[in-house]
């Protein structure tokens, strides 16, 4: 069981990712932007930031960039629907973390989740 912060916009990708989260036996906090995200990485230790990349103010990747430099153990996971989001995501070697394409299945959700919680332990 983890900690896992959730950072999206669209509210019902964020239910979903919710709902997946909690079934896996996971404690979830959802917030609808990086701003929000910030400050509840703040507030309180999170084993795992899941974000989507497009958001609007804080997208995920700047949102992930002072995720990783003010908590480096922390896994980080980014969502996009969008390829060019997801290349200059995997572009930056700073973070170690995995980017997985919306739309995504629930077994597909699942399996990345537990590789970047994995790779923290």
């Amino acid at each position: 069981m983890a900690l896992i912060l959730v950072a999206e916009d669209d509210a019902a990708v964020r239910a979903f990712v919710v709902r997946a989260l909690e079934h896996a036996g996971h404690q979830v906090t959802a917030v609808a932007d990086g701003h929000d995200a910030l400050d509840a990485l703040a507030a309180k230790h999170y084993d795992a930031l899941v974000s989507d990349i497009v958001m609007p103010g804080l997208d995920g990747i700047a949102l992930a960039l002072k995720a990783a430099k003010e908590w480096p153990d922390m896994s980080i996971l980014l969502m996009s629907g969008y390829a060019h989001e997801r290349q200059r995501a995997h572009n930056l070697d700073a973070l170690s973390h995995d980017v997985i394409a919306k739309p995504f299945s629930l077994e597909d959700f699942n399996r990345a989740v537990h590789a970047v919680l994995d790779r923290r332990e």
